[in-house]
């Protein structure tokens, strides 16, 4: 019988990197030539013991799996047939073999390939091909359950601060529409701790411009695109300026394709097709105008004298998908508004999000309805009054993708 020295080192925190000596336990293990009865011996004093290794010049060879063997050796008369007999008779000869130095990952692969055996029966670790110990595949789970929570909560923590860096490229939007319009709310929700949704709000002497846009995706990939529609959209606004929305939409249309790669190259397959559907509007406030151009997000607008709302679509033609000509214009809609106008844009998280008794869209017409009876509120109000709403509507199902609502209120200028 060996006696197994593990010169490894044992296991430390999650973050370090591990390897399948860390998992090598000391055990005993046993020469080829030797009996049964030897087996039995170990078994009986080492009930700690699943298995047990099976060696011939140090090296080893099999393993005895304890369950099989002490019912084997329960059998009627086996004790007396086997006990003198070598302990290769009840040897499983293909057993999982690792060097002390296969990292858990590749361990863990091994693992997987070899099935429920390396589970019940552990696996035997060497070094420089000698025996080492035996590694548990409980053991093995724990420990890879372990690396992958710290690798979860590393990847948490860039998120979480991903979410930091975008909600303060938004900062300068809201601040600049609170000090602009005394009656305005802008509700920014990503479905994750990042989204695909972002808007724009800049002030100038003559009126403001507005942007709402809902890009590819929600999360990570998300947050990246709104980053690329952000930056195109403030190139647009230095280049062009903030009082044609239709070809602000166009220049960010080409901006977007260029940065992704969304046009057919060498072998005609185009980098990526992800884009993003926008409302860009421009009020002039001398002439209480309201010039908006849409890419497949509506406006919706709720005059003072008018019990319903007037709704103008925006075009069905996305911005920046490989499907978006590079030369394609939106049409601009002008709106002459009143004082007390109430203005209402969103992205599809509300529209589209499932729930209620039939689990169905909640719909345009729902929010709309949900604005109307609460018209005479303020804007920050309404929207809490639709996000209850939505909320209640949604009830145990999932959200479905990030959630951005602009509210105002046109006031005398």
């Amino acid at each position: 019988m060996h006696a197994a020295f593990s010169p490894f080192r044992r296991p430390g925190t999650p973050g370090e990197h591990r390897c399948a000596g860390d998992l090598c336990q000391d055990v005993p293990a046993i020469d080829a030539a030797d009996a049964n009865s030897l087996v039995m011996e170990i078994f009986t004093l080492r009930r700690d013991m699943a298995s047990l290794a099976v060696l011939e010049d140090e090296r080893p060879i099999g393993l005895i799996n304890r369950n099989i063997f002490l019912s084997q050796m329960s059998k009627p008369f086996h004790r007396e047939l086997y006990d003198k007999k070598s302990c290769i008779a009840f040897m499983d000869k293909e057993p999982l073999i690792v060097d002390a130095g296969m990292s858990i990952e590749a361990l863990t692969f091994k693992t997987v390939e070899v099935g429920e055996k390396a589970l019940a029966d552990g696996f035997i670790v060497t070094r420089d091909g000698r025996f080492a110990g035996l590694g548990n595949g409980l053991q093995l789970m724990g420990v890879v359950a372990a690396m992958q929570e710290e690798k979860n909560r590393q990847i948490m923590q860039s998120i979480e601060y991903a979410s930091v860096i975008q909600r303060a490229m938004l900062r300068a939007s809201r601040d600049a529409l609170v000090s602009t319009l005394r009656d305005a709310s802008l509700v920014w929700e990503p479905r994750d701790v990042v989204g695909g949704d972002f808007y724009h709000f800049v002030a100038h002497e003559d009126g403001w411009f507005g942007a709402v846009a809902d890009c590819t995706g929600h999360g990570v990939p998300g947050a990246f695109m709104t980053l690329i529609a952000s930056s195109s959209l403030s190139k647009a606004l230095e280049q062009i300026g903030p009082r044609d929305p239709a070809a602000l939409l166009s220049a960010v249309n080409r901006s977007v394709k260029a940065l992704l790669g969304q046009v057919n190259g060498a072998d005609d397959t185009p980098e990526s097709d992800d884009g993003l559907d926008a409302a860009f509007f421009w009020f002039d406030t001398a002439r209480s105008e309201l010039r908006f151009a849409g890419a497949r997000i509506a406006l919706h607008v709720l005059r003072p004298e008018q019990d319903a709302f007037e709704s103008i679509a925006g075009q069905r033609m996305g911005v920046g998908y490989v499907d978006s000509d590079a030369d394609y214009v939106w049409t601009e809609n002008v709106v002459a508004l009143t004082p007390g106008s109430l203005l209402f844009i969103t992205t599809d998280g509300l529209i589209d999000q499932i729930g209620g008794p039939r689990r169905i869209a909640f719909g345009k017409r729902r929010a709309c309805d949900a604005i109307l009876a609460h018209r005479n509120d303020t804007a920050a109000a309404i929207c809490d009054h639709l996000r209850q709403a939505l909320a209640d509507w949604q009830g145990p199902q999932t959200r479905r993708d990030d959630l951005t609502l602009f509210c105002a209120r046109l006031q005398e200028c």
